[in-house]
């Protein structure tokens, strides 16, 4: 009775550990089983045949395409213990056949293919039961499928005819799926039987699950099957099967397995798949799909069942994602988590390769994740999953760069200056990081001192960056005219705009075939008011770049300078032609056509703009019908459902100007504005402020010429509509100060102004015009306190001084007045219909500039390979003026700037 109690604990124990794969314990366990049980010498043979070829195959593993062809003794030893048990026939018929499934699969580790499929034949692999199967078994019968499609691809077919060879591929891939389902039913059934061992050896948690390791056979099982439908054009299968697999209950063996497939389905999805003709995970995939190859139809799988399947997840509350974006995010974050968690973050040489294994894995996730965020214009997001990848980026470029370039992307621009600090440290040699960096200091940070450093460190840098260093003096010279715009001393805006024509100057030399370099240099010299070289660079960078809008511009306003008003406004109708929903020409249209066609056409003009502004977020449009007074008609409907609108990003459209204390200002009128609307409406502005700031310019521009022409109570109106938007703003102000003026109150003009200049005190024009209220009340010393203050901000404003001049001469000063009137006249030979500066571009021009397209922030420069995929550009998403590098190669990039 004791031998009988000790032969069923070790064959309990034997069983255990063949599920467990380990084989190092059954040479010992058989000793102990053969000295107890007399009986069981083929059994023995059988359980030393299977141990030694599993420890083989540990010692030599396989790889895909090829069989070792080392030192064969141990197949040898392996081959005589299964020939004794299979010749003798004492064995039950179960182990017989697990004889037979071994015998086979050493057989194709010897090379004999037909043989392996031979046995396979004689045993009835398909009819093997599932049921009742210990987990050992489920392993065995795995690797049988999967040896059997291994057999078959290797065996050549014997006849050319294309059915047979469709009907081979058709066999292969059901062993292989077969393989795949029965493999994950094993999984799950031998971690539930080692965590119920566990469980019950003590009342005390158990130690962690011993971790199984897939082995040749089972890996190949798993991951061969979508391989062949994708080789075969099959995407819709492949597809499926990749669900199939993911939708099975997770192991802790398949953990590594599922990140593997999770990011391959996301990359298919993504690359490969379109919203049209994407099923969701719950419907039943097309029976004819476009993403199928039409010249492979027949190789399709057949129809199979299995006694025994797998667990799968199920519920009411799971979700199911709707469109292939959604699930490819799902799988990519799903990815990242796994990746997380399990990342190895040790330095010690002994961890290297698992360190590199796991920043590897997890970059890859990162870079898709990257394609998926950015379709859908999510920055925000996309900046906080790469900021949880910070734990894998040490000494790491690739993951510093993404960062960087998703926080300005998401407008978070001075954290992404501090990290592309980090970048240049990383990469010292690449100088698109400090011109990115200068761009970002120039822009809505005006961290000019910071820009100037970045820019020089690309001009230093030597022969290394030689390509770039045009770029970089380009920068430099952003810089300096920003720093002169600042400079609040007349002689050190001279030194900084001499500093910043010579950079140009410099750029234009080193690369004469980029017509930005001579655009930048048109526009220094135009706001320098040396006005003949101005127009000979812009002709030269319209002869590099014909359809570049800013040089077009700029050229309609040095016409425009000299007077030329009819030409300069055939240049911007030219350039509306090709920009239609330019905002900044348009503005500029209406003060030419003020000046050159009368105020009805600068009216309609204004009528078109709100029909633009409405118009390209598919809204209702205006009435268009009348002129003058007309144009204030019902023309926004309901104001409330525009809340969520955005603009592309450009200057204020009357200055142009990004003065420091003009930023301040902005600030200023910007929270003052919010408080007064809230006192006055129940539903305050939502979303950005670019197109509420844009559609009170717009109003402005009206109100504009109707004080043009002398009709106070339309333009009173017209100054109403931006003052419901912005209460506060400077410009609003300043624009009931001329309403004021015109309808004869003195008074409160002056209050008007005054107002203007609390909030923006370097606001030119509210200032000239409160000095002249000021010298007609006779306050001659307070008005040319304020003049003197205007010129030193703006010295190019001819009506400053003019007005100095009168003032001068009212206090007796002729001589000093005959200089202001002198000055004023050739400053006002040189003045544009508008300012140079309302030429948006004063920023740094990207580091390559896009091929065929104009230097604007909504231009794309489409560089992408079929390994990457192109921003999903829609009106609600903030275009990045960035470029993401979704790969490591440098040919798998794509610019967005």
């Amino acid at each position: 009775m004791a031998t009988k109690k000790a032969g069923s604990r070790l064959e309990t124990e034997i069983e255990r550990c063949r599920s467990e794969c380990q084989w190092e314990r059954i040479p010992e366990l058989v000793k102990q089983l053969s000295a107890k049980l007399i009986a069981n010498d083929d059994m023995a043979e059988l359980l030393l045949g299977e141990s030694k070829l599993e420890q083989y195959l540990k010692e030599h593993p396989l790889r895909q395409g090829a069989s070792p062809r080392g030192p064969r003794p141990q197949l040898t030893e392996v081959r005589k213990h299964l020939t004794a048990a299979l010749d003798r026939g004492n064995l039950k018929s179960e182990f017989l056949q697990e004889s037979n499934l071994i015998m086979a699969k050493l057989n194709y580790v010897e090379g004999d293919y037909k043989e392996a499929l031979n046995i396979y034949a004689r045993v009835g692999l398909d009819d093997v039961p599932l049921t009742a199967a210990a987990p050992y078994r489920l392993r065995m019968i795995a690797e049988a499928f999967a040896t059997k499609g291994l057999s078959l691809e290797k065996l050549p077919i014997s006849s050319s005819t294309s059915n047979l060879h469709v009907d081979r591929e058709q066999d292969v891939i059901t062993c292989y799926e077969k393989a795949g389902d029965i493999a994950l039913l094993y999984l799950q059934e031998i971690e539930r039987v080692i965590l119920t061992n566990i469980q019950n050896r003590s009342p005390k948690p158990g130690p962690a699950p011993h971790d199984q390791e897939l082995g040749f056979f089972l890996e190949t099982g798993l991951q061969r099957a979508h391989v062949l439908y994708f080789k075969n054009g099959n995407l819709t299968r492949g597809v499926g099967r990749f669900r199939e697999l993911l939708r099975a209950v997770e192991t802790r063996t398949t953990q590594n397995l599922r990140m593997t497939i999770a990011r391959q389905l996301a990359e298919i999805l993504l690359r490969g798949m379109c919203e049209q003709s994407y099923w969701n995970p719950l419907e039943d995939p097309p029976c004819q799909s476009p993403l199928d190859d039409p010249l492979r139809k027949g190789a399709n799988t057949k129809t199979y069942t299995l006694t025994r399947k797998a667990r799968v997840y199920s519920g009411e509350n799971i979700f199911c994602p709707q469109e292939n974006t959604e699930e490819a995010l799902l799988l990519l974050l799903i990815s990242e988590s796994m990746a997380n968690r399990d990342a190895v973050l040790s330095r010690i040489p002994e961890h290297k390769s698992d360190r590199l294994i796991s920043l590897q894995s997890a970059s890859v996730a990162y870079d898709l994740l990257t394609v998926a965020l950015g379709r859908r214009g999510q920055y925000e997001m996309l900046s906080e999953c790469l900021e949880r990848a910070m734990k894998f980026a040490f000494e790491e470029f690739h993951l510093w760069y993404q960062f960087a370039l998703s926080l300005m992307a998401a407008g978070k621009s001075a954290r992404a200056v501090k990290v592309l600090k980090e970048c240049i440290r990383l990469k010292p040699d690449d100088a698109t990081i400090p011109l990115l960096a200068a761009k970002l200091c120039m822009g809505s940070l005006h961290w000019l001192e910071e820009a100037e450093k970045f820019a020089k460190t690309v001009v230093d840098a030597g022969e290394k960056t030689s390509e770039f260093k045009a770029k970089g003096y380009l920068a430099l010279g952003l810089t300096y005219s920003l720093q002169a715009t600042d400079a609040s001393l007349r002689g050190m805006q001279e030194v900084l705009q001499r500093k910043a024509l010579l950079a140009f100057q410099r750029a234009h030399s080193l690369s004469p075939t980029d017509h930005q370099a001579a655009f930048y240099l048109a526009l220094q010299l135009a706001i320098s008011r040396q006005i003949p070289e101005a127009l000979g660079y812009v002709r030269q960078a319209l002869q590099l770049q014909g359809d570049d809008v800013n040089s077009l511009h700029l050229l309609a306003l040095l016409l425009s300078a000299q007077k030329h008003y009819h030409d300069a406004l055939n240049i911007i109708d030219m350039a509306l032609s090709e920009y239609p929903e330019n905002f900044i020409l348009l503005f500029s249209k209406v003060r030419l056509e003020s000046l050159c066609r009368g105020p009805d056409e600068a009216l309609l003009t204004c009528k078109h703009m709100l029909q633009i502004w409405k118009s390209c977020y598919n809204l209702t449009n205006p009435s268009d019908s009348g002129r003058g007074s007309s144009l204030l008609d019902r023309t926004i409907a309901d104001r409330r459902q525009l809340n969520t609108i955005t603009l592309p990003d450009f200057s204020d459209p009357e200055t142009g100007s990004v003065h420091a204390t003009s930023v301040a200002a902005s600030r200023v009128e910007q929270a003052l504005s919010e408080v007064a609307s809230s006192l006055q409406s129940s539903t305050p502005k939502q979303g950005p402020l670019h197109p509420w700031m844009t559609l009170a310019q717009i109003w402005l521009h009206a109100a504009e010429v109707y004080i043009g022409i002398g009709k106070p109570a339309e333009a009173t109106a017209c100054t109403q509509e931006a003052a419901n938007l912005f209460p506060m703003s400077h410009n609003v102000l300043y624009m009931r100060g001329q309403v004021a003026e015109l309808r004869g109150n003195i008074d409160e003009a002056r209050r008007w102004y005054e107002e203007a200049l609390s909030i923006s005190p370097t606001h030119v024009k509210s200032m000239q015009r409160l000095a002249l209220i000021l010298h007609q009340l006779g306050r001659y010393s307070l008005a040319e306190k304020i003049l003197r203050d205007a010129v030193q901000v703006n010295s190019t404003a001819h009506e400053v001084w003019n007005g100095l001049g009168e003032v001068l001469r009212a206090q007796g000063n002729d001589a000093a007045a005959t200089e202001c009137f002198l000055t004023a006249l050739e400053l006002e030979a040189s003045s544009p219909a508008m300012p140079f500066t309302i030429i948006p571009p004063r920023r740094v021009p990207p580091a390559v500039p896009a091929e065929g397209e104009p230097a604007t922030p909504e231009a794309l420069d489409d560089h992408a390979t079929d390994r990457s995929e192109l921003t999903k550009q829609t009106p609600n998403h903030r275009s990045p003026h960035v470029r993401f590098c979704y790969f490591r190669q440098p040919n798998d990039c794509f610019r967005i700037y």
